[in-house]
């Protein structure tokens, strides 16, 4: 793309509020959160869509600053790359996040999402209750909480895909609708 005018037409077109690419870090996360706080408060949306909204960013970015692995594929930048994007529609927003992620740790990653998917609402808040109560943490020092507690602010099924890049790495997409 030799022109920024038709990329930002793109994503003028495309409803996007605020996009990123780059090391994900907890000043950027600051930042952003920031900005998004600001832009909430701009539009003419119910408080509780705003908080909504805001509340699953915050846990989505979370997700992608705990959790890009040590072992993520690092861009010619030697950075541990990842994307967001916020994008509002007429009836809803979305929150897409992106990231590489060890071939190894996919279907792991995969059965999780999927029994959470399989999960009506009241089975997420059981399955929550059950998780947080086993006193299990991860090696990140999460227990699995942060996609279960997504899933249940947006009262949405997860929307993710597994890109392969090569023998070592996917790269994970995880789009998060919230209707308003």
């Amino acid at each position: 793309m030799n022109n920024i005018h038709e990329f930002y037409d793109k994503m003028e077109k495309g409803n996007i509020m605020l996009s990123f690419k780059g090391e994900v870090t907890s000043d950027l996360l600051t930042s952003v959160l920031q900005i998004m706080e600001s832009k909430m408060e701009t539009l003419e949306e119910p408080p509780k869509i705003k908080k909504k909204v805001y509340n699953i960013l915050v846990e989505c970015l979370q997700n992608l600053y705990h959790h890009i692995e040590e072992d993520d594929k690092t861009t010619k930048a030697n950075e541990k790359s990842a994307l967001f994007m916020i994008r509002k529609e007429d009836d809803e927003y979305s929150i897409m996040t992106g990231n590489y992620m060890a071939q190894e740790n996919v279907e792991l990653m995969k059965s999780r999402l999927d029994r959470i998917n399989g999960m009506d609402r009241d089975e997420l808040k059981d399955y929550y209750k059950e998780v947080l109560n086993n006193g299990e943490m991860s090696a990140k020092g999460g227990g699995g909480l942060g996609m279960i507690d997504i899933a249940r602010k947006s009262g949405k099924k997860l929307e993710y895909n597994f890109d392969p890049v090569d023998d070592q790495y996917s790269f994970f997409s995880l789009n998060v609708k919230v209707e308003k």
